[in-house]
């Protein structure tokens, strides 16, 4: 009977064991598993300060840029739904006053609205009369009047001059990848 009550103890001390080392392998495994090896890395937004800024979008410089004027002739033979990779120096005539989402480059004869790529930055409102360069792609488009008054109303224009844009505008546009005020 004795040497049955011994084996009983030590069965249930054996056992005691087994739970204990089963506990400590529990929370070895959990204490691993919630290690995160994972790096977070923290990115600074590009346009921190665009006041001061003077480079927008992808970094570009004056290498091999040419002035919009320059532009016209590729402009000329160009069709809709075409498009020429350049990158050129201008004097900005508008800006949006709502985001500086968009400008507009004085031509010689004309004029051409820049849009910025996938609309991932902007410029600051304050650059009329600037001189910018930009890089990108040229291309025309006709305008609708509800677009053309979108634009105008951006621009600060009167309910009068918003009134008399009735008719779509072929326009002469470019989409730039990046933008270095100068």
């Amino acid at each position: 009977m004795l040497s049955l009550r011994l084996k009983k103890q030590k069965s249930i001390l054996v056992f005691n064991k087994m739970k204990r080392n089963l506990f400590l392998i529990l929370v070895i495994s959990i204490v691993l598993s919630c290690k995160n090896d994972k790096t977070i890395e923290i990115i600074q937004p590009v346009e921190k300060d665009r006041l001061n800024k003077k480079h927008f979008g992808n970094l570009i410089t004056l290498n091999n840029a040419v002035t919009i004027d320059s532009l016209q002739s590729q402009y000329d033979t160009i069709k809709i739904g075409d498009s020429v990779t350049a990158k050129v120096i201008g004097k900005v005539k508008s800006v949006c006053k709502a985001k500086g989402c968009w400008m507009i480059l004085e031509m010689k004869e004309e004029e051409v609205m820049v849009k910025f790529k996938n609309y991932t930055f902007f410029v600051p409102k304050n650059i009329q009369e600037k001189e910018v360069v930009i890089s990108g792609k040229a291309y025309i488009e006709e305008i609708s009047i509800q677009e053309q008054q979108h634009y105008a109303k951006d621009e600060g224009k009167s309910e009068e001059e918003l009134a008399l844009i009735n008719t779509p505008k072929r326009t002469y546009l470019f989409e730039a990848d990046g933008v270095l005020l100068k």
